[in-house]
C-alpha cells in the first residue's frame, strides 16, 4: 500500500471491517433470538464465514490479481454446492451458481444493487444501479434516450470519425502498440462525443486523466490514509466530480438561454428532467466508468483472441473487407453495414463468454428470502460469477475452445446462461451502443492493420477489477497497403 506502513494499514482496515460488521452481527443475533424468517425451518447456506470480519476477502482479492478466481470459486462450488455462504468485505455473502441463480440475481425483486464501499465512494451512491422502483425507471428512461437503437443509429458516423482519428494518431506510423491503453482512450473519446457532447478540449483531457486514476481505487480497501493508492484515487474522483459539475453549469446556462435542448446530450436531458446536480454527477461518473472500460476490455481481448485463432481472424477479415470494398474512399460506415458484420459480432460474443469484463455482480437482499431451499437473511450480499455458467461444459461444450459459431444462432443459448450484459429488468441499457462501437472499431483495425503479439508479451492477464492483459497486450503492427 505505497509508503504507509503495512501493519498500520492492515490494522486500520480490520478496525473498519469490525465497525462495518456491527449492524450485520446485531441482525444475526436478533434472528437467532427469534427474529422473523421466511421459513423458520430453512437453514442458512452451507459454507464458512472464515476469519472474523475479514472472511475470505483477502483470499479472493489475491485470486483476482493472479487470475485464479475461477478456480477459487469452483473449489467453493465443489465443496458446498451451487448455494454457499462466505464473508466478503465485512458482510455475510451468499454465492449462487447456475442459470436460475443468474435469473434470481438480475430479475428478482428480492434483491437490489450493491457495490463495494470503495466503488460507492469513487463513483457515487445515487447512480442508476443504486436507485430502485420509479426512480430507477426514471433515470433509465433518460439514459435509454441516448442508448436505444434509434439514437445509436445517429451515432454511427461520429463513432466512425472518432475511430479513424484515433488510429491515425495512435497507430499509424508506429511499429508497436499497447492495445488496452489505446482502446481505453478510444472508447472514452467515443463516449464523450456520442453521449455527453464533449468535444476535444481541456475538459475532456482532464476527465480522461482523472478517470484513469480513480478506476484503480474501485476495489481498494477504503482506508483514506495519506500516500495510499486509495487516497490518490479518491482525490482523483473528487477532481473529476468538480469537472463534471463545471460541465453541468455550462449546460444549464445554454439550456436557460435556449441554445440547447434536452435532445442535445444526456447531461442536458437530466437537467431538463429536474434531476439534482449531485445525482447527475453520480450518473455521469458511473456512465464514464461503465461505458468505456468494459468495451475497451472486449476490444482488447478480441484482438488477443484473433491473434491466436487464424481461422477466426481470416473470417473476420473476409467479412470486413467485403464491406470495405463497397465503400468509397473515406466514406463512413452506416447502420446497414453493421448488419452485415454477423461473424465479427459472433466472435465478440464468444470473447465475452470466455473473458467476461465484469467478473461478478453484487446484490443485496431487501428482505429474508428463500433460495434453493436455504434462507438468505435480509441485508446479506448475494453474488454470482458469469464464468460459472459461461464455462459450463453442459451448456457450452469444450468451453476452453474459441468458437464464434456458438453465437451465430443466439436463440440457441439457454436463457440466463450468457449474461455479459445482465438480464431481465437489469439488462445493460448500453448493450447496443457497445455493439456498434465494437464493430466500427474492429472494421477499421482489421482493414488497416495486421498484428501479432510483440516479442516477450505473453497471453496472461489479471483481474483487478477488470481483466487486464500482460503489458497491456503489446502487439507489433503493420499497415495494410491498399
Amino acid at each position: 500500500m505505497d509508503a504507509a506502513p503495512a501493519t498500520l494499514v492492515a490494522a486500520v482496515a480490520v478496525v473498519l471491517a469490525v465497525v462495518a460488521s456491527v449492524p450485520v452481527l446485531l441482525r444475526l443475533l436478533s434472528a437467532s433470538a427469534g427474529g422473523k424468517k421466511t421459513n423458520p425451518k430453512a437453514p442458512l447456506p452451507p459454507g464458512s464465514f472464515g476469519l472474523p470480519f475479514i472472511g475470505q476477502t483477502l483470499s479472493l482479492l489475491r485470486a483476482l490479481r493472479a487470475n485464479t478466481a475461477d478456480d477459487w470459486l469452483r473449489r467453493c462450488v465443489a465443496t458446498y454446492g451451487p448455494v454457499s455462504r462466505l464473508r466478503l468485505f465485512g458482510c455475510p455473502t451468499a454465492f449462487l451458481v447456475g442459470t436460475s441463480a443468474n435469473k434470481f440475481i438480475f430479475a428478482s425483486a428480492a434483491v437490489t444493487a450493491k457495490a463495494p464501499e470503495s466503488f460507492a465512494r469513487m463513483v457515487g451512491r445515487r447512480t442508476i444501479r443504486d436507485v430502485v422502483g420509479d426512480e430507477h425507471r426514471r433515470v433509465r428512461a433518460m439514459m435509454v434516450q441516448f442508448l436505444r437503437v434509434d439514437a445509436v443509429k445517429r451515432h454511427v458516423a461520429s463513432m466512425d470519425g472518432e475511430v479513424r482519428r484515433h488510429l491515425d494518431a495512435e497507430w499509424r506510423g508506429r511499429g508497436t502498440v499497447a492495445v488496452m491503453p489505446s482502446m481505453k482512450s478510444l472508447t472514452f473519446d467515443v463516449m464523450c462525443t456520442a453521449i455527453f457532447g464533449l468535444g476535444t478540449g481541456a475538459v475532456r483531457r482532464e476527465l480522461w486523466t482523472e478517470f484513469q486514476e480513480l478506476v484503480r481505487g474501485i476495489w481498494e480497501v477504503p482506508v483514506d490514509l495519506p500516500f495510499t493508492t486509495y487516497s490518490r484515487c479518491l482525490a482523483a474522483s473528487q477532481r473529476g466530480r468538480r469537472a463534471v459539475a463545471g460541465v453541468i453549469q455550462e449546460r444549464r446556462t445554454k439550456l436557460e438561454r435556449g441554445e440547447s435542448s434536452p435532445a442535445s446530450d444526456v447531461v442536458t436531458l437530466m437537467l431538463a428532467e429536474g434531476l439534482p446536480d449531485e445525482e447527475i454527477i453520480d450518473n455521469v461518473m458511473f456512465l464514464m466508468v461503465a461505458a468505456h472500460d468494459t468495451t475497451a476490455a472486449l476490444l482488447t481481448f478480441l484482438i488477443r483472441q484473433l491473434d491466436a485463432d487464424k481461422d477466426a481472424y481470416d473470417k473476420v477479415v473476409q467479412e470486413q473487407e467485403e464491406i470495405a470494398r463497397s465503400k468509397a474512399a473515406g466514406e463512413a460506415l452506416t447502420w446497414e453495414d453493421l448488419g452485415r458484420m454477423r461473424y465479427t459480432w459472433a466472435a465478440a460474443l464468444e470473447t465475452l463468454r470466455m473473458v467476461p469484463p465484469v467478473f461478478t455482480m453484487m446484490r443485496k437482499t431487501v428482505d429474508d428470502v428463500e433460495y434453493g431451499g436455504y434462507l438468505i437473511p435480509k441485508g446479506w450480499q448475494v453474488i454470482h460469477a458469469a464464468n460459472m455458467t459461461q464455462w459450463d461444459p453442459a451448456i457450452f461444450p469444450e468451453p476452453g475452445r474459441f468458437d464464434p459459431a456458438r453465437f451465430e444462432n443466439a436463440s440457441a443459448v439457454p436463457p440466463f446462461a450468457f449474461v455479459p450484459f445482465g438480464g431481465g429488468a437489469r439488462v445493460c441499457p448500453g448493450n447496443e451502443f457497445a455493439r456498434v462501437e465494437t464493430l466500427v472499431a474492429m472494421h477499421h483495425i482489421v482493414t488497416r492493420f495486421r498484428w501479432k503479439l510483440a516479442a516477450g508479451c505473453d497471453r496472461s492477464f489479471s483481474r483487478f477489477p477488470l481483466p487486464y492483459p500482460s503489458q497491456g497486450l503489446l502487439i507489433d503492427i503493420e499497415p495494410i497497403q491498399k
